[in-house]
């Protein structure tokens, strides 16, 4: 078995006879080595590893689990008692046992009650060893019972007067926790004059007209069960003087009545405890509570105090108002007489809690398991401490010892077992019971007995190599039962070790202190007892040391010189170095001049920057090597001429005046190469918390050399000085001497002190650290404190260090929090932190929006209104609020379609929103989510709304075919968003003449379920324009427009894309050179001649003359507007903007236009967009001659229209 590794060493003396190197046996007991395959092959006794604590309390609502596990070889089995019998679990269908374990499950969520498996359980654990027990397990199942009914009757007192309101919760198990709130399930607000007391009753110092109340309601919460039990509300009435005078006014005279003051003022007493004194007993390491609460007006305050002693300071916490006492971890040393004090401005009373300090059982030393050879001596000890004394008994595998069967090797001796030349039948497993009228414990401790044979347990064959002249370990771990002797030997035919420079180690080591080439050799390590013996052969190589036979020298060169450094090595020709070159302990530069061939390193164009140390250094895997070189760069030797450039260094730094807080600092100021010195800049080095790191202290005149320095406290201080002139900064100073300052409590508090939830019951405190500098002294720590922000709750705070963050389980949703952080350090703590509000983490909302309601405004435009969610549903940060809409069906078309859902979000707390861009005549369904920082709550119930029809679009296509002398056909494809039921279409046409204008506009109507319509009776060899458009109930949608040609004649019947605006007649007849077209061009020209005579007289007249009749054959549909009834063009209109003429306008001829000369005058309608309005609003205008995508505009002139442009019109 191998041993603990013992700091001595054993030194093996010489001798010519064969050297037998032996490992005495130094200890009383094993140690059994953590060797996977050696465990496995070693028997052992159980070991309970695992088990359910000794008071269970179970919830009758899920199985009972009663965990037992342990282990052993052979792995142990298991058995159970119960209330001290045997527990037969295959007699019991619901009671089943973990394989491989001896944990139980108890499947009383089926059928049983838990009441049934009340008792106590004791698990067993045995094998061919010993048996293991468990400590007895208490299994209770817990209880929520219900409040006893009871008749309250109302409480009425009068203002100032102290009351108890009793709570007597029912007696649960485990003990309910009680807290007071009112129906609305808030907390009743407590105070220094109204708090709850241990017991749970609510105290009232002295009563107020604000406790008047009717539900004063206590609840009792059972965590066990996660049950709540609400007592009867109790009423209180709280009766002001003015109401007890008006009350009494009828049966008292005047002196009997009440004066100011509410109720008398009076020196406080004690609510509770009662009488001067009292008794507390505690349990050690338990938390003592003490508790005075006192009645009074005014308001009692408490204050406590130790009899003949100091309360412990890091243990001791004032609670409910100080009215609690509370010292943690309580110790023997805190028994004695505590004595609480009630004061206010008419007396003090103070009461005395004796209280002493009893103790469950302790460990002092509990047994630890013992592994023996056969033959040999050990001990158990079990050694416990409590008050009163704990008795120590014992037993052997579970059996009391006083009946056990007898050992001849055992002795007890009280807490202590002694074995002596023990057998492999003293193997057994004992438990110690130390027990006192406070509790109980048990421990269990195995002897385990083991007679095994040698056994080496380095790895065979392992190869060791070592640098010559240095030491070389071979390792030869064992185990055996007794414990082996060891013994080395070299070489292959078993050459003992003759000489004096082996040492071995306790645990089989062989140590050879300086190894030499004739040390190299296989060497075997024997393991022998008396079961037998094992040997074990490793081999060590010893290698050359690696040396550098050509070291680098040290070299001085010019600047934009090259210079060589020279390393060569020499090693074992089994091993490969690697060479290193450094620079000043670190790497080169990453510089092309830099070249390292083999056993060279050249810089080549040398700067200043270059000089410094470099070192080669030669690594194997066994050994390395170095050695270095100093460059030095000096400047060839110039011609002499004066220097500008940047001052030399400053040097002689000297610290004087070293105080805590400042010191001053001297210089010498170095050459200033013929520039005046402006300014020196003074650095400073910590070397203790930023070494190497210098940062700006200050700047001082360049005629000052002194300069007085605030420091701060605990800083290694080191300073630097660069002098500054015209031509820029020197290099630093060489630095000062160190000097440490004082350490002292930090001047700051962390910055950025945050409180946020990652999670809906934590609570997340993070802070902006301070850095080494501003620690001020060793120790930096930071004092976290958080209470709620709405309670009465003391602050709760706990100190960290080397952390950002402190996390606070447990805390409610979306609560409010008071935060600070202060630093603090050996020295003392920082100033009061600032208070900053967090709040813990957040929960998705638990409601969604109420009164969801829509408005539907037009075919594209809705708005919906919705109820805000109550701030405490939120649970979070309110972000807004999320409507999900989208349009399940059309309502024309009613086909199913996949449903995309569309997302608009409404920031902070609006409760309406606009839904733009909807579909007209379609079925959408909408709901609404409020939306915190940690995402959307519930959806609101689906509302559904249809918005209403709308204009179509243009149709989808529009061809003319098969065109004749005296026919089109047209054919079109239905608008792609119809927007509603289409009602009709409507196609308009004109003639285009050979210049390019328009002629009268013919209107059809077509019905709705036609795609195809032939127009009759035009005329040949002529172009047509065409508008077309669809209408539904809503009006009249987009037009598409075309053209096309009729044919001259039968034969020039045109193929079907001719239809498309691009027809031309198969045979063109120059009408302009017929006879009858010259004569009847000239009777038109006539006609209108005399016809602009007449006009132009009576437009002097101020007369009126008639042109709807031209407005309706060269009105342009596209820009005329559409009637709302049924969506057919109309005349210009524009009587809300009265704007002035355009030029061309009619007007009288000194271009003035009074309203007042006539009521017909244009000045009562607006421009139009391309003509003007005549006085019954008609339009008056002429198509230019150019060609227009659009309808033919009005003729913005004011001239006559030409005989041409007329005849032209008539084609």
């Amino acid at each position: 078995m191998q041993l603990k590794i013992m700091p001595k060493k054993k030194r093996l003396s010489a001798g010519r006879a064969p050297l037998m190197l032996f490992l005495c046996q130094m200890i009383s007991a094993l140690e059994v080595p953590l060797d996977p395959k050696l465990l496995e092959d070693l028997v052992q006794p159980p070991t309970i590893t695992q088990q359910s604590p000794k008071d269970y309390i179970i919830d009758p609502r899920e199985n009972i689990v009663i965990q037992c596990e342990a282990k052993g070889k052979p792995p142990p089995s298991f058995s159970w008692t119960r209330n001290g019998t045997h527990f037969d679990i295959d007699k019991d269908p619901l009671v089943t046992m973990k394989p491989g374990s001896g944990t139980l499950t108890i499947n009383i969520m089926s059928e049983g009650k838990a009441e049934t498996y009340e008792g106590v359980y004791q698990c067993t654990a045995r094998n061919e060893r010993g048996a293991a027990i468990s400590n007895n397990i208490v299994i209770r199942p817990s209880r929520s019972p219900l409040w006893t009914k009871e008749k309250l009757e109302p409480i009425t007192l009068r203002n100032g007067q102290s009351l108890v309101l009793p709570c007597r919760p029912p007696v649960g198990l485990p003990p309910p926790i009680i807290f007071w709130m009112d129906n609305s399930f808030q907390r009743l607000p407590q105070s220094e004059r109204v708090s709850q007391g241990l017991n749970g009753d609510l105290y009232f110092s002295n009563v107020l007209p604000e406790d008047t109340r009717e539900d004063y309601i206590c609840y009792a919460r059972f965590n066990h069960t996660q049950t709540i039990q609400q007592k009867q509300p109790i009423s209180v009435k709280v009766i002001s003087v003015d109401e007890l005078n008006d009350t009494i006014a009828a049966n008292l005279s005047d002196t009997e009545f009440y004066g100011a003051k509410s109720y008398r003022q009076r020196p406080p007493t004690f609510l509770t405890p009662d009488g001067n004194t009292s008794r507390k007993e505690e349990l050690r390491g338990n938390v003592l509570s003490l508790e005075c609460i006192a009645e009074g007006l005014p308001t009692p305050i408490i204050y406590w105090i130790k009899e003949d002693g100091t309360l412990p300071i890091n243990r001791t916490f004032y609670r409910n108002f100080k009215k609690t006492l509370q010292i943690v971890q309580v110790t023997e040393a805190d028994s004695g007489n505590y004595q609480c004090i009630a004061k206010n401005s008419l007396g003090a009373i103070h009461h005395t809690i004796s209280v002493t300090v009893k103790a469950a059982p302790y460990w002092i030393i509990a047994p630890q398991n013992l592994v023996l050879s056969p033959e040999e001596d050990g001990t158990l000890i079990c050694r416990a401490n409590g008050n009163p004394k704990p008795r120590i008994s014992w037993l052997s595998n579970g059996v009391p010892i006083e009946i056990a069967p007898d050992d001849p090797s055992r002795k007890i001796d009280g807490d202590t077992i002694i074995f002596s030349k023990v057998q492999e039948r003293s193997s057994a497993v004992y438990q110690c019971n130390a027990s006192n009228e406070y509790g109980y414990l048990l421990a269990n401790a195995f002897v385990n007995v083991l007679a095994e044979p040698p056994r080496i347990l380095t790895s065979a064959n392992t190869l060791y190599q070592v640098i010559a002249n240095r030491p070389a370990l071979l390792d030869c771990a064992f185990f055996g039962s007794p414990l082996p002797t060891i013994e080395w030997f070299k070489g292959s035919k078993g050459s003992a070790l003759r000489e004096d420079i082996y040492v071995l180690h306790e645990n089989g080591t062989l140590e050879i202190p300086v190894a030499q080439k004739d040390s190299t050799g296989t060497y075997t390590c024997v393991a022998r007892n008396k079961l037998g013996m094992a040997k074990n052969d490793v081999h060590l190589e010893i290698k050359d040391p690696t040396r550098i036979i050509k070291q680098p020298e040290y070299a001085v060169v010019q600047r934009g010189s090259t210079v060589s450094f020279e390393c060569k090595v020499k090693h074992d020709h089994t091993l490969i170095p690697t060479v290193t070159w450094l620079k000043d302990h670190g790497e080169l530069p990453n510089d092309g001049r830099f070249t390292v061939d083999k056993d060279h390193l050249v810089v080549a164009n040398v700067n200043d920057d270059d000089g410094g140390t470099y070192t080669c250094v030669a690594n194997t895997t066994l050994d390395n090597v170095s050695a270095s070189a100093v460059l030095s760069v000096v400047a060839p030797t110039p011609t002499p001429a004066p220097i500008y450039d940047v001052p030399n260094p400053p040097f002689d730094l000297e610290l004087t005046d070293q105080l805590d807080r400042s010191v001053q600092l001297s210089w010498t100021p170095g050459d200033d190469n013929n520039s005046p010195i402006t300014k020196f800049i003074i650095e400073y080095e910590d070397a203790m918390h930023e070494p190497g790191l210098w940062h700006h202290q200050t700047e001082v005149p360049g005629t000052q050399t002194t300069a007085q320095l605030k420091l701060s406290p605990y800083v290694n201080y080191s300073f630097r000085v660069m002098a500054e002139n015209n031509l820029g900064r020197s290099l630093p100073s060489e630095a000062s001497e160190q000097y440490l300052t004082k350490a002292a409590e930090p001047d700051k508090n962390p910055t950025a002190v945050e409180g946020l939830g990652s999670e809906p019951d934590n609570l997340v405190i993070t802070w902006k650290p301070l850095n080494g500098f501003e620690s001020n002294g060793p120790g930096l720590q930071y004092k976290v404190s958080w209470r709620q922000k709405d309670g009465d709750d003391e602050w709760t705070s706990v100190v960290v260090a080397n952390v950002s963050k402190y996390i606070v389980s447990g805390t409610p949703t979306f609560v409010p929090y008071l935060i600070k952080v202060q630093a603090l350090n050996d020295a003392g703590f920082a100033p009061e932190p600032a208070v900053v509000t967090g709040h813990s983490g957040e929960d998705l909302p638990m409601v969604a929006p109420g009164n969801v309601h829509v408005s539907v405004v037009n075919s594209t435009l809705a708005e919906v209104h919705w109820d805000p969610v109550p701030l405490k549903s939120i649970r979070g940060h309110l972000q807004g609020y999320r409507i999900y809409y989208w349009k399940a069906q059309s309502s024309l078309t009613r086909n199913r379609r996949h449903i995309e859902k569309k997302i608009l979000t409404f920031q902070g707390s609006k409760t309406h929103g606009m839904l733009p861009g909807l579909e007209p005549f379609s079925h959408y369904t909408l709901n609404v989510r409020v939306v915190n920082g940690k995402g959307e709550g519930p959806a609101s119930p689906d509302k559904v709304f249809n918005t209403p029809e709308g204009v179509p679009s243009a149709p989808s296509s529009l061809k003319i075919v098969n065109p004749t002398l005296d026919s089109l056909t047209l054919e079109w494809e239905p608008p792609s968003h119809p927007n509603g039921i289409l009602t009709e279409y409507t196609l308009k046409y004109q003639p285009i003449n050979s210049t390019h204008e328009l002629g009268p506009l013919v209107d059809l109507k077509i019905p709705a379920n036609k795609t195809r319509w032939t127009l009759k009776n035009l005329n040949f060899s002529t172009r047509y324009k065409f508008y077309f458009y669809a209408q539904t109930a809503a009006g009249s949608g987009s037009q598409i427009t075309e053209e096309a040609i009729t044919t001259v004649d039968e034969a020039g019947i045109l193929p079907p894309d001719v239809g498309a605006g691009k027809a031309m007649a198969s045979r063109q007849v120059d009408i302009a050179t017929q006879g009858w077209f010259i004569g009847l061009m000239c009777a038109v020209a006539l006609l209108i001649l005399i016809l602009l005579i007449v006009c132009f007289i009576r437009r002097n007249k101020g007369g009126k003359y008639p042109v709807k009749e031209k407005e309706d054959a060269h009105a342009d549909p596209e820009i005329q507007p559409m009637k709302e009834d049924d969506g057919t063009f109309g005349e210009y209109s524009d009587a809300e903007d009265h704007k002035p003429l355009k030029k061309g306008s009619r007007t009288p001829s000194d271009r003035t236009v009074k309203k007042e000369d006539s009521d017909d005058s244009l000045v009562d309608y607006g421009e139009g967009v391309n003509g003007q309005f005549n006085e019954d609003g008609s339009f008056i205008g002429q198509y230019s001659g150019k060609k227009e995508k659009e309808p033919a505009e009005g003729n913005e002139s004011s001239e006559a229209p030409s005989p041409v442009n007329a005849m032209n019109s008539f084609v």
